[in-house]
């Protein structure tokens, strides 16, 4: 297995060199946290993909050993565990989803279908968690609290997330013998409002993941994807410099700009990939970590941190790019399967 380069912006050294650096935070039980020390599951998730597109296979297995250590009885995790204790306890749906797409990626890259065996039943229990918190209309609530609540709306794009991450986990059911039928209807009903439905999610549109997060999570593409993405340029990317975190702060991070430059290369867009992920390299450190983000009115590193998931961004996005290893593909084929609208949602696009 090659490790990704992508030439002008990234050789294949500074990858590896970068996923070190994920590497370097990891605790002893195989977590990765966030700068400010807590873990969440699906940036977790995040740098294990990387970690393994770099070749780093054992670091990355630690990760999926703390994940199977940390899933509760419901199948979902605590929304921050720091110290080895869940510090807030609430259970997120697009965590619990995204851990559905870390052990389909791991598949496609390693070839280890023992691997993806034995963490089979994890995945389950996180999508049955998931597919739990699906509404009539489709959309999948945000969280179930401490005290087992479902929240009282959804995000669009945890939603979005959480799309691929039931894709992901209906092939990894099918390579394993062990089809998900249920999962696949799921999807097809949270694709339908992802597409369909804007009514449905909270209005978090400030925001670029809102933005891009359609598009990359497969359930908004072709001429609907392109529109989307078109109508809010000029709102998100600062050419240069990168991918706006939200539309009223000059504030320029790594980790979104990564995650356009995954939407763009899914579209076909590659030329504008390859701008956006060069632009980005200025947040680079010497030791092969990034920065999290740029502000760049007062020239500063805002916040004054490097973090593994922006790293994490980076390795998945240079995969992308280069092809370089059987998972590069993971977001471009998240959109291969076109949405069956089931029943009558009472929407135009429904009739039609």
């Amino acid at each position: 297995m090659s490790v990704p380069a992508v030439p002008g912006a990234i050789t294949a050294d500074q990858v590896v060199a970068t996923a070190r650096s994920i590497a370097a935070v990891q605790d002893g039980e195989g977590g990765v946290p966030w700068p400010e020390g807590h873990i969440d599951a699906w940036n977790h998730v995040e740098c294990l993909m990387a970690m393994t597109v770099a070749g780093l296979r054992d670091e990355a297995r630690r990760g999926y050993d703390w994940l199977a250590r940390y899933q509760r009885q419901d199948g979902s995790w605590p929304m921050k565990v720091a110290g080895g204790e869940p510090v807030e306890k609430g259970g997120e749906s697009n965590h619990a989803a995204y851990v559905a797409v870390g052990v389909w990626h791991d598949l496609l890259v390693t070839g280890d279908e023992a691997f993806a065996a034995s963490m089979w039943p994890m995945v389950t229990r996180a999508l049955d968690f998931v597919v739990g918190l699906q509404t009539t209309r489709g959309e999948i609530v945000w969280e179930r609290d401490e005290h087992g609540v479902p929240a009282a709306y959804a995000l669009l794009t945890g939603s979005a997330s959480i799309y691929q991450g039931l894709r992901s986990g209906v092939l990894l059911g099918e390579r394993l013998g062990d089809p998900q039928p249920d999962w696949e209807l799921a999807a097809d009903r949270l694709g339908h409002v992802l597409a369909a439905h804007p009514e449905a999610f909270a209005d978090k549109s400030r925001f670029s993941m809102d933005w891009y997060y359609p598009v990359l999570g497969g359930a908004v593409r072709g001429s609907e994807g392109e529109k989307r993405i078109e109508e809010e340029w000029d709102t998100f990317v600062v050419p240069d410099l990168g991918v706006r975190c939200v539309s009223d702060q000059p504030w320029v991070t790594g980790a979104e700009s990564c995650e356009l430059v995954l939407t763009l290369d899914a579209m076909g867009d590659r030329d504008r990939a390859l701008r956006v992920f060069a632009d980005m390299q200025h947040l680079r450190h010497e030791d092969g970590s990034y920065w999290t983000g740029w502000q760049f009115v007062n020239e500063k590193h805002f916040p004054h941190e490097r973090s593994a998931y922006t790293a994490a961004a980076v390795i998945l996005a240079a995969d992308a790019l280069s092809g370089a290893t059987p998972g590069a593909a993971i977001f471009r084929d998240a959109g291969d399967h076109e949405v069956r609208i089931t029943g009558d949602c009472g929407c135009e696009h429904a009739r039609a």
